[in-house]
């Protein structure tokens, strides 16, 4: 009896561990947050501020990898199997972390989010980091639908927390009122699966899937999840919240959900997807289905995109065109077979599109003088002669989103078309390629301006140095350009361990 108490004692010591990096993150979320109610709610210095967040971001980052000699290549489930730490869930964690940092460093020195409620801001966006960390480990679709509440719930007060006047207002009460219905239809998907199964765990419907008839209570569940999830990642029909929003949002909140929500969110839709979910002859119509949701968000993200004249709309459009590559990835590890090359280039590309969208919004970020001010190409004209690294890191970001060669984004895109094909989803794939020629032209077009036009009155006048900006979009500039040369062992490591998606 003592042996087992023990036992049982070792257990839940070894399960706190594994979440150590979340009760971390918001320990830390708490301090600024605390210093400025017991200064009678007078804001501390900004620089003190971040620094209690990044200390936090930090300490999560070294428990994390200090996960990988033991968890990299293996896979533990705690909690009664409701989490799982793997080399999937590891990576996706550094990439939130990394992103959830780098938004923190445009967060203190944008002008829409450095002035007030400061403190208040840095708590929400690392709450939301512990949501989609918690979405990211989640192996069951109850954990994950309060993983994505929590993400969502920081987002749309955060939103609404944004200078932008009548717009933020506008977008946050888009955003909550198309997310809450999104996540009705999300948990009522959960209810009929547990109603055809009698379990909500990942791990269980794994194994008694290949048993199931897939009925009809059990295939609207299947539905209505897969529409629950697309809506939060963007595919089009469901995608017409994010022009709005994150146009509404500041800018580094906009970089935060154009990245952290993605790949979290895409991590969780793989995960429900690799159950086998499509390798049911009597449910190929669905693939179908998925098949052109993909090519109609890839389509109108770039038409969309090749419309527009501000930048951050442009980005957002760019965003959900990105989805739709994504998803062609995210069907071809739903179909069995070369599951895992699929898997793998899901998730090797969310981490190359993490930097590009990043380093691209954090050079707005750089722009922005004035909270109301939207950066259209005019304002680009011209920057090339006095701010050269500016616009080189720039046109870095754009080629690399366009997938020209030799970036970082070709080979994300090439690992993603190459799993298709090996899933015979030619003709998804030819829409694919001339998708991303499509998009050439509009993100061709700021280089444009930045290169061949000379300044006008309309040019910013960069005002101050923004160092931390600086770094952070460097940061992002030296993995686009530095990751070229290292693709072979970091996409061999994806490889392995998206296997065990599959185990």
């Amino acid at each position: 009896m003592i042996s087992e108490m023990i036992a049982g004692i070792q257990f839940s010591t070894k399960e706190l561990f594994i979440v150590s990096p979340l009760i971390i993150l918001f320990l830390m979320s708490l301090l600024p947050l605390s210093l400025k109610v017991l200064r009678g709610n007078k804001e501390i210095r900004p620089s003190v501020a971040i620094n209690y967040a990044f200390a936090g971001v930090i300490s999560a980052l070294i428990l994390v990898f200090s996960f990988f000699g033991e968890y990299g290549q293996d896979a533990y489930m705690a909690f009664n199997k409701a989490i799982v730490l793997d080399g999937v869930s590891l990576v996706s964690t550094v990439l939130v972390l990394v992103t959830t940092a780098i938004s923190l460093f445009y967060l203190k020195e944008n002008v829409a989010t450095n002035l007030k409620q400061l403190s208040e801001n840095i708590f929400l966006i690392m709450n939301s980091a512990i949501g989609m960390i918690i979405v990211i480990l989640s192996q069951d679709l109850i954990i994950t639908f309060i993983g994505v509440e929590i993400m969502s719930l920081c987002l749309y007060i955060l939103i609404a927390l944004s200078h932008e006047g009548s717009l933020s207002k506008e977008a946050s009460f888009k955003y909550f009122l198309l997310g809450s219905f999104a996540s009705a239809i999300f948990l009522y998907g959960i209810a009929f699966i547990y109603g055809s199964t009698a379990t909500t765990s990942l791990i269980d419907l794994r194994s008694l899937w290949d048993g199931l008839s897939v009925n009809r209570l059990l295939f609207v569940g299947v539905i209505l999840t897969v529409v629950g999830f697309c809506f939060k990642v963007a595919v089009a029909p469901f995608h017409a919240w994010a022009p709005d929003v994150y146009e509404g949002s500041s800018t580094p909140l906009t970089g935060f959900m154009a990245t952290g929500v993605k790949a979290a969110t895409f991590i969780a839709f793989l995960r429900f997807m690799t159950l086998g979910v499509l390798e049911d002859p009597k449910v190929e119509g669905f693939t179908m289905v998925l098949e052109w949701l993909a090519v109609l968000t890839m389509i109108v993200g770039n038409v969309a995109a090749i419309m527009q004249e501000r930048l951050k709309r442009m980005l957002a459009y760019s965003s959900i065109a990105h989805s739709g590559y994504v998803m062609l990835a995210l069907i071809a590890a739903s179909l069995g077979g070369e599951s895992v090359l699929g898997a793998s280039g899901v998730i090797y590309y969310l981490l190359v599109y993490t930097a590009m969208t990043l380093g691209a919004f954090g050079i707005i970020s750089y722009l922005e003088r004035h909270y109301e001010e939207l950066i259209t190409f005019n304002h680009l004209k011209g920057l090339a002669t006095s701010h050269p690294w500016l616009s080189f890191s720039f046109s870095v970001f754009l080629l690399s989103l366009a997938g020209v060669p030799p970036t970082l984004g070709f080979v994300g895109k090439f690992y993603i078309f190459t799993a298709a094909i090996e899933q015979k989803l030619y003709w998804a794939v030819g829409w694919g390629v001339l998708a991303s020629v499509v998009s050439v032209y509009y993100y061709l077009k700021p280089i444009v301006y930045l290169y061949m036009f000379k300044a006008d009155t309309e040019t910013v006048p960069i005002e101050g140095r923004k160092p931390l900006t600086g770094l952070a979009f460097a940061f992002a500039v030296v993995f686009v350009l530095g990751g070229l040369f290292f693709i072979d062992p970091i996409y061999n490591f994806i490889f392995r361990s998206s296997s065990y998606l599959f185990g």
